[in-house]
């Protein structure tokens, strides 16, 4: 994947930011990206009570992810290139459950994701 300069932020997504709405609702556009996954980590499920964010993604439960030790286990999602503004907009949809790491992917690729705080 080509990094562009106008949009030179990785951001790897298993969950809502994936979803259309979710994306011209944060960003005002639809993001292009590409399959991946991240290794070492195992998803569950978060209970969101912000009414922004349920607004924005119309579910009251949103997976989140955190580390597993337990041998081949990976998230699959999409990792898609933003600006530095549209990282600002993600971390403040993001609810305080979440925390922004840096993961290596399957890919080869380094992005940002939110795991479990």
């Amino acid at each position: 994947m080509e990094h562009s300069t106008e949009f030179p932020v990785l951001l790897f997504s298993y969950g809502t930011l994936q979803d259309k709405a979710v994306q011209l609702a944060n960003f005002g556009r639809e993001l292009a990206g590409q399959h991946d996954a991240m290794l070492g980590y195992s998803q569950s499920w978060v209970e969101i009570t912000d009414p922004a964010v349920l607004a924005a993604s119309g579910k009251t439960h949103h997976p989140i992810v955190a580390p597993t030790t337990e041998n081949g286990r990976s998230v699959e999602g999409m990792v898609f290139q933003i600006s530095e503004q549209e990282l600002a907009a993600a971390d403040a949809y993001e609810v305080s459950d979440y925390k922004r790491v840096s993961v290596p992917l399957v890919s080869g690729l380094t992005a940002w994701v939110y795991v479990q705080a």
